[in-house]
């Protein structure tokens, strides 16, 4: 690698691992961007495909494809960093729109699934911590929610997918979405039912999985909030939001409050 291209790569690190002022206001950037095309997508999900949405979807795919290549250049181990959870869903999204347009409307559902990255990045979750007192305290709450919505459009998507136009009153993507919400809720109106063992097992994993994760969102919105403040002495990250002393080896803390009003 020449001295030109060695320091490119320093500074497009330091964009995306830094601590600076311009790093993290890149990194926010980045989060914008996201859910900006994670909105595209799901706006977009019960569109047929068509030649405006096929040239939205090269640009947006683009934009990904150009940040995906940049993490993998500035990465120390490629291999160990094509395992972290937001590559590889990048590496699905880019193949979903690359083959949309020949598979239908039921695959380009999957481009939703790129709601999975939005808080799976370590340095992003640093920056919200540390700029954010709102996600300090409500971590919990905000990544199970997170986590639960993308499991609901992540599951219809595949849903439409495997069964769509397999199964009765199963057609569009806004009836796979009735079809999980109310699996997972276990309403069960019985207007759309699977009849296949394929579809059955779909709508089991469905609300097996969804109740776990009703569950955690439920533990973290009710249970006493705690405030994620790393130990100095032995590394115990959640405590009391007025604790002064870590309960686990008792050495002092100086956790960040607001004062009392």
């Amino acid at each position: 690698m020449s001295q030109s291209d060695r320091t490119v790569r320093d500074r497009l690190r330091l964009l995306y691992e830094g601590r600076s002022k311009r790093a993290t206001r890149f990194r926010y950037g980045l989060l914008i961007f996201d859910a900006v095309t994670i909105v595209f997508f799901l706006a977009t999900a019960a569109i047929p495909i068509s030649p405006w949405l096929i040239a939205a979807d090269a640009v947006v795919g683009t934009l990904i494809l150009a940040d995906f290549l940049g993490r993998l250049w500035i990465a120390e181990n490629g291999l160990r960093h094509m395992r972290q959870i937001y590559v590889i869903v990048d590496l699905l999204v880019l193949v979903v729109l690359a083959s949309a347009p020949f598979l239908g409307q039921g695959w380009a559902a999957l481009r939703v699934i790129r709601a999975l990255r939005l808080v799976h990045s370590y340095h992003l979750l640093r920056d919200l911590r540390r700029d954010v007192r709102f996600f300090r305290l409500h971590e919990d709450a905000i990544l199970a929610s997170v986590n639960l919505l993308v499991f609901i459009f992540a599951m219809t998507a595949l849903v439409l997918v495997l069964r769509g136009g397999q199964e009765p009153g199963l057609e569009t993507y806004v009836d796979a979405l009735y079809f999980t919400v109310t699996s997972l809720t276990t309403t069960g109106y019985g207007d759309i039912i699977m009849t296949t063992g394929t579809g059955r097992v779909l709508a089991v994993g469905i609300m097996v999985i969804g109740v776990g994760l009703f569950l955690r969102l439920a533990r973290a919105i009710f249970m006493p909030a705690k405030v994620r403040h790393k130990c100095p002495e032995c590394g115990l990250l959640k405590h009391d939001p007025d604790a002064i002393h870590c309960k686990h080896c008792g050495h002092d803390l100086k956790i960040e409050t607001e004062g009392v009003g």
